[in-house]
């Protein structure tokens, strides 16, 4: 379990992005964070691998401190997916999956026959195997958010954090991801966290919703319970509808002329 106790968090001596923030996500469930730009989703991403000191309170993954785990220690709980994934220089498909092996390697190592027999095959489980000689900055959108996806595989965490991965996708390559997600979280039983504009996409997939304001959680729950027409015009300030949709009875938002 990720538990985020009561915690402050500024970029600067200014402006505090999440203050007495407090939220858990349970074990081996899909969760779903929404909220309008600004309300510290990514942020709290950050905050959660260590990757921006807290001010005050503490987060705890299963029981335990992070500020007690090495960074090592952590980057073999915890992947982190981010929003945009760029490299200044030309790696390959494999190389860049490679990496995800880091946190198992020691000092003046290199990587193990068991390291490349791992990344052989989550190439060929994310059907990448055959761009795996192919540089990175060549692929497609969707080719690059699955190789995101297989290098957080190959790091072998229980958890998996996920920022906006729809950024550029068609609808085609968002169902795709989506899917992907959804097969690793049933078959591998890991635990997803995902920062998500889609709000549809969201309650069709999500086990539990998280929505956020302003550096605060408003509201959470099972996507029945809180995907309705009230909160979501609390959250985004803008008058939308809320059905059911016929073939999956989960609740999706219209637009309201």
């Amino acid at each position: 379990m990720i538990q985020v106790k009561k915690i402050k968090l500024s970029y600067d001596n200014r402006t505090t992005i999440l203050d007495n923030f407090s939220i858990s996500f349970e074990i081996e469930k899909f969760s779903m964070i929404l909220g309008p730009n600004g309300s510290g989703k990514s942020t709290l991403l950050k905050a959660i691998i260590g990757y921006l000191p807290l001010k005050s309170g503490e987060i705890l993954i299963n029981g335990k401190n992070i500020k007690n785990h090495s960074r090592k220690e952590l980057a073999k709980q915890i992947a982190l997916i981010p929003q945009h994934f760029s490299q200044n220089f030309d790696f390959t498909v494999e190389e860049l999956v490679l990496m995800g092996r880091f946190p198992y390697i020691g000092y003046w190592q290199s990587y193990s026959q068991k390291d490349r027999k791992i990344v052989k095959e989550i190439l060929k489980e994310m059907d990448l195997y055959k761009l795996k000689g192919k540089l990175y900055k060549h692929l497609s959108g969707g080719e690059k958010q699955r190789v995101s996806i297989a290098r957080a595989l190959a790091q072998d965490t229980n958890i998996i954090l996920m920022d906006e991965a729809f950024v550029n996708l068609d609808i085609n390559h968002q169902l795709e991801i989506i899917n992907i997600l959804k097969y690793i979280k049933e078959k591998r039983g890991k635990t997803i966290v995902f920062v998500s504009h889609n709000i549809n996409l969201a309650a069709e997939y999500g086990d539990m919703i998280y929505m956020m304001k302003e550096g605060k959680l408003r509201f959470y729950g099972k996507p029945k319970d809180v995907i309705n027409r009230e909160n979501l015009n609390e959250i985004f300030q803008t008058d939308v509808r809320v059905i059911t949709n016929p073939i999956s009875n989960k609740p999706n938002f219209v637009y309201s002329q």
